[in-house]
């Protein structure tokens, strides 16, 4: 069978993110966005795990399901499906390595809870678990993988969103330029990356290196209604193994749900306090500075890339996993209507359509055109047949600047 999974989100106890992020909010939005499995997120931190362990209950899957499930009337009906978790955490290791301060951050898929606390043990001698949801530890990400893999054999370390410039794995600011470069002997425990908002599958298959890992998409949410902004589709079992062995062995993961990656905020460079964006040949040309002021121009995913791909643009491996790229509904909503997101008026539109129609992916993936305008009008209905083509104006993100996803005309 096939379902959608968001494996990476953060738990309230991570910094800058919504007091709204507890099990029963991920359990609502889930069903609201489509997502079958659900990441826990921070179960590194102990004060979240000990919530976990009170509110979680294992199935037979080896995943968990919450021990007592709000009143499903809160759900519209349409949208009312079986939500399950993963335990999962994401780590930033920053350390020195080959003469330089690496900063990676790693997302850590477990099997238990059980599993969680040997891991905390192990962490919990390297630095302050308690201090953020996403803990911050002078550790090599070599030696965060072999933690891993001691506290549990069956457990998995994907690099997170691994081409961001400050804090990724092959990012500009203090990355590498190969996966085996970071996890040296420990490589062949790494099996899959995930590619980060600003980047897509078709990006990455230009580098020869990755063929054979698998690619997995996933939201870094903040905030429970970001949860799904990326996911990954997977065609397996909706169980602890079954993701895993798909994950392994790269035939379970069917595809990916992607933002289109000029609207990631790190997608092209520039200097966000000058309001510069370069393509990579004028950041060359400038000898990396900002030609406003002088300073330093932050190198984007689409240079780095540039720098390590040996493939051309356009360059598929065999048997890659398709993906799609979105735009969250509540965006085409606004951009239709001519209102904020956040507004009354995109909200109620918002909660009619997953009433009259389904959850937001089978909006944004399935649903009929017809079907839509006759619940929302011509307007919204037009952008989605037109997003599903890629037929988008985009002004891309630099610098920690989202980009800009539009569709024009929508009236």
């Amino acid at each position: 069978m096939t379902f959608i999974a968001d494996l990476h989100i953060h738990s309230r106890f991570s910094i800058a993110t919504s007091r709204d992020l507890d099990l029963a909010s991920l359990w609502h939005w889930g069903q609201l966005k489509g997502i079958r499995v659900v990441g826990t997120g921070d179960c590194t931190h102990p004060v979240w795990l000990g919530e976990l362990e009170r509110d979680l209950v294992a199935t037979e899957s080896g995943l968990f399901r919450l021990r007592h499930a709000p009143p499903q009337h809160l759900v519209p009906a349409n949208c009312r499906a079986e939500v399950l978790f993963m335990p999962t955490a994401e780590i930033s290791c920053i350390y020195r390595k080959g003469g330089r301060t690496r900063k990676v951050h790693c997302l850590v898929l477990l099997p238990d809870l059980q599993a969680a606390h040997r891991l905390n043990l192990l962490l919990s001698r390297i630095g302050n678990l308690g201090s953020d949801g996403r803990p911050i530890l002078k550790l090599d990400a070599k030696e965060l993988l072999q933690m891993v893999l001691d506290a549990a054999p069956e457990a998995l370390l994907i690099p997170a969103h691994a081409w961001t410039p400050h804090f990724s794995v092959f990012g500009s600011g203090s990355g590498f330029d190969s996966l085996a470069e970071c996890f040296e002997e420990l490589t062949p425990h790494v099996h899959a990356i995930e590619t980060g908002l600003s980047s897509d599958p078709a990006m990455n298959w230009r580098i020869s290196a990755l063929d054979g890992i698998t690619l997995i998409s996933n939201s870094d949410a903040h905030s429970a209604a970001k949860l799904g902004r990326e996911a990954t589709v997977f065609r397996t079992d909706p169980s602890y193994r079954g993701i895993r062995q798909g994950i392994i062995e790269g035939n379970g993961v069917a595809s990916t749900i992607e933002f289109f990656p000029e609207q990631g905020k790190y997608h092209a460079d520039g200097h966000r306090c000058c309001g510069v964006r370069l393509t990579p040949a004028q950041t060359i040309a400038n000898g990396y500075r900002c030609p406003a002021c002088g300073a330093k121009v932050t190198v984007g995913v689409l240079h780095r890339l540039e720098l390590l791909a040996d493939r051309p643009e356009g360059a598929r491996p065999e048997n890659a996993p398709p993906f799609q790229s979105l735009i969250p509904l509540l965006d085409l909503i606004g951009g239709a209507l001519k209102v904020g997101t956040g507004t009354k008026k995109a909200q109620a539109l918002y909660f009619h359509l997953l009433e009259l129609i389904g959850n937001e992916f089978h909006i944004l993936r399935d649903a009929p055109v017809g079907l839509i305008e006759e619940a929302a009008g011509a307007t919204l209905a037009r952008g989605i047949g037109k997003m599903r083509l890629g037929e988008v104006e985009i002004d891309p993100g630099y610098d920690g600047r989202f980009g800009i996803v539009s569709i024009s005309p929508l009236a």
